[in-house]
């Protein structure tokens, strides 16, 4: 029937396309075959759709749309027509004259499963549940291996939530013997789906659809296409080893379309770093930006793998080409800052940051990363301003910013700055976020000694950091000193001289230390000795005085 009338149609004209060798749906039950037909209702199917045609030329959509009812009303054999007329009305939320046809075409003989299918999606949106299932369940006995109408039947059934029926539609396609590998994926895509619906249970319905991905990858013939969405499932079910299987294979198989590539690479990527395997996840990213040197997302993930490896000179080199690439990649800036920091680059640093407050709002980042600059460059009344913009930014947005790390570097701000009763404010308050938190108990109880003030409390906290760290030197002569603050130089020595020991390299202050230890139990040459070593080390007028005044 429909190639009879193709003429009619004129080029970009937005009606059906009546061709016979039109695309159709998965299942090729479908028949335009006119032989068994009447020829009288052929005829009137056919005068009916000539009719549509010319509506839709004078683009009389409506009428056009009534006439391809009529159509497929007098022809409901003709399943391409019917399905194609009921997608309209549907779509012109005309459920009742898509019902009225779908009823007629799904009682003739040869209904075929995608008429059922499209019947029960109909019923479904109707909210006739029970009818849904029914011709739902009609589509599966006409095609058993057929994916389709599984899947009408468990969205039908989850749409009316209920979803262990839907469960049930699953696990009986599961049984299905005869199957191709494209139902079995299809089918591992639904568990996964359950899954994330019923979190509680989502490593069962994972393991079913692994089954399932496994059954199909043994079949060895799916298409690349297909094998790719297996690749795909079989990552999100937890099996990453044979999805990285999967994706190498295809590196080798598709054509080199780099779009294609580039989420291959990604995926990999992603697999490999979830695997705690950064030097693959590099060679994947590698890869992208070879194929696609102005990707700048592959740039930022190779920059901030290498920032985790430590390897900041190669860091930093990505996040700049990322940063030019893509200016708005706001992330990468701060990225980059980070990076230039532990370089101890701070001008560098603190122009990144500047170009980004030139392109983007203030925010706690920029402002923390701003204020840790400049106290690298001890440029403590700056530093402090910008803690304090990060401070009120958190307060306002994000409380959880404000953690011990956040109020430890205000607080070594403040005591760089001399302002000691802030610096004790912060440390304590530090302390109260994080009571265990060793190195601000240690940098508290050694502010303290310094200044000859709460000489017992800092002991205190300086002992229970060395609980935490039993040999950590800094810790060690940090307890030295207040004990030989406390007059008790006898029981500071031991300390010192542990921490000297321990001390990754020579440290000046502790050999001042030491000298000062042994000066006042009375063994100058000790002391001088020790003074000497400090000297060596650094250059100290203060170390240099007490030499004197010891005798050289």
């Amino acid at each position: 029937m429909l190639g009879a009338i193709s003429l009619l149609l004129l080029p970009g004209c937005g009606g059906m396309p009546p061709r016979k060798d039109a695309p159709k749906p998965d299942d090729s039950t479908i028949s335009t075959d006119e032989t068994d037909r009447p020829a009288e209702a052929l005829a009137e199917a056919h005068a009916h759709y000539a009719a549509g045609v010319v509506c839709e030329i004078d683009e009389d959509l409506e009428g056009a749309l009534r006439e391809y009812q009529k159509a497929a009303l007098a022809d409901p054999d003709d399943a391409w027509l019917v399905l194609e007329v009921t997608q309209r009305l549907m779509q012109n939320k005309e459920m009742d004259k898509a019902l009225e046809v779908l009823i007629r075409a799904a009682a003739r003989p040869k209904a075929t499963m995608e008429v059922l299918m499209r019947l029960g999606q109909v019923y479904s949106l109707m909210g006739k549940t029970d009818l849904a299932v029914a011709a739902e369940r009609t589509a599966i006995k006409k095609a058993p291996s057929s994916f389709g109408g599984y899947e009408a039947l468990y969205l039908a059934y989850l749409q009316n939530k209920q979803a262990l029926e839907a469960e049930q539609v699953l696990d009986e396609a599961s049984r299905e013997t005869q199957v191709e590998a494209e139902f079995l994926v299809r089918l591992a895509e639904l568990y996964a789906n359950l899954g994330t619906q019923k979190s509680a249970r989502k490593a069962e319905f994972e393991g079913k659809a692994l089954a399932a991905l496994r059954r199909a990858d043994k079949l060895h013939s799916a298409s690349s296409p297909l094998r790719l969405r297996m690749a795909d499932a079989m990552t999100a079910a937890g099996d990453s080893t044979r999805a990285a299987q999967l994706y190498l294979e295809l590196l080798k198989q598709l054509p080199d379309v780099p779009p294609i590539r580039d989420r291959i690479h990604a995926k990999l990527t992603d697999i490999y770093l979830r695997g705690s395997d950064p030097r693959r996840a590099v060679e994947q990213l590698e890869a992208i930006v070879r194929d696609d040197p102005t990707n700048p997302q592959a740039y930022f993930f190779l920059a901030s793998i290498l920032f985790d490896e430590k390897k900041m000179p190669e860091a930093a080199d990505y996040f700049g080409k990322a940063i030019l690439l893509k200016p708005d990649l706001e992330e990468a800036y701060y990225d980059l800052a980070q990076t230039q920091l532990a370089m101890e680059k701070n001008s560098e640093a603190l122009a990144t940051l500047e170009k980004a407050r030139q392109k983007f709002s203030a925010n706690f980042v920029l402002e923390y990363f701003s204020a840790m600059a400049f106290s690298r460059q001890k440029a403590y009344t700056e530093a402090l301003e910008h803690f304090t913009a990060a401070e009120v930014i958190a307060q306002a947005t994000n409380p959880k910013l404000l953690n011990e790390g956040f109020y430890f570097q205000l607080a070594a701000a403040n005591e760089r700055k001399s302002d000691y009763a802030q610096a004790e404010k912060y440390f304590e308050k530090c302390l109260q976020i994080e009571p265990n938190f060793a190195e601000a108990m240690n940098y508290l109880g050694y502010m303290w000694a310094e200044h000859g003030q709460n000489l017992d409390k800092a002991r205190d906290l300086i002992q229970k950091a060395l609980k935490v760290e039993p040999k950590n030197a800094a810790y060690l002569d940090s307890l030295a000193w207040v004990l030989f603050k406390l007059k008790q130089p006898q029981d500071a020595l031991p300390y010192a001289l542990q921490a000297a020991e321990l001390s990754d390299q020579p440290d000046a202050t502790v050999y001042d230390h030491i000298g000062d230890i042994y000066a006042a139990l009375n063994r100058l040459d000790d002391a001088r000795a020790a003074w000497r070593k400090s000297l060596s080390l650094e250059t100290s007028e203060e170390v240099r005085k007490k030499l004197d005044a010891k005798g050289k």
